[in-house]
């Protein structure tokens, strides 16, 4: 017999409105003030919901990465890449790309064409996951899925989109360095959802719409609120609080422990390392988009 035991909750973050990119806006629940990542995660943004008017093309122009992931996952709208390796594509509702950044590249992230003729609304989110530092200096890599790549389950007023790790016995299409889930869920009003996980990982529910509650919590969480679990558990279990439903991202991952060097497009292990990525941008060794 299994002695489950539900973890509590650590903390209740908010999400900071922030200006990125192109002067674009984006609610950032990580790195802030007091919270400057969750190992492995180094940033938590939320992208909108934005209304994109015709000919508007705000975005993330050309800049470099080394050294980490970067996961964009769509709600609403499109997102168009391009870099440095002559990499193109455009994901839309549903649809991820999870880019390993590993030695460097320069990439760009804007409004789909479509969009830009047209107008619309840009709603997703983009994460960054660190690499641990026998992975840092990879050769760069796409896993570019579409909605219809990524599995879906329904069970118990509980449907899943495993985007990576595993929920009711199915695994998502995304591989990973180290151990990942990044799970989005969607509960009907009544229902609710556990989910197990070794006690050593980092947990976070963020809240996307509607109003979650935890066991052991009396604080219920709403919207653009993330949750940050405790590591006295082997399991998270939470309910929807309202009588609509409720929409969450859950991430969750083996942490690192090892030292974090960061300073703005770069995440290394020393700040050596940092300086060195600098130097190589400049001296055009991560390229530049044609």
């Amino acid at each position: 017999m299994n002695n489950w035991k539900t973890r509590t909750v650590a903390r209740i973050a908010p999400s900071l409105k922030v200006t990125e990119g192109g002067g674009v806006t984006v609610r950032r629940t990580f790195p802030a003030a007091g919270l400057d990542f969750v190992d492995p995660f180094l940033l938590l943004d939320r992208m909108g919901p934005w209304e994109i008017a015709p000919g508007q093309a705000a975005g993330f122009p050309d800049h470099p990465h080394r050294g980490f992931e970067t996961v964009t996952y769509m709600l609403e709208g499109q997102i168009e890449h391009k870099d440095s390796f002559g990499h193109h594509g455009v994901i839309g509702p549903g649809d991820v790309q999870w880019m390993t950044a590993g030695s460097g590249l320069v990439h760009s992230e804007m409004p789909g064409s479509e969009i830009i003729r047209r107008g619309g609304r840009l709603h997703g989110f983009q994460i960054w996951v660190n690499l641990p530092k026998r992975d840092k200096m990879i050769a760069p890599r796409y896993q570019e899925l579409k909605a219809s790549e990524i599995p879906v389950v329904e069970s118990g007023g509980v449907k899943a989109r495993i985007v990576a790790g595993s929920a009711f016995g199915r695994t998502g299409a995304v591989t990973t360095h180290t151990p990942i889930s990044c799970l989005h869920l969607t509960l009907a009003p009544g229902a609710s959802h556990v989910h197990d996980l070794p006690a050593a990982q980092n947990a976070i529910v963020y809240v996307i719409s509607g109003e979650a509650r935890f066991e052991g919590h009396s604080e219920t969480a709403g919207e653009a609120k993330a949750v940050i679990f405790a590591h006295d558990g082997d399991r998270i279990r939470f309910s929807n609080a309202s009588n609509q439903p409720l929409d969450v991202l859950l991430l969750a991952g083996e942490p690192l422990n090892e030292p974090v060097a960061r300073y703005g497009p770069f995440v290394m292990n020393t700040r050596e390392e940092v300086y060195q990525a600098f130097e190589d941008y400049r001296a055009g060794k991560m390229g530049t988009i044609a």
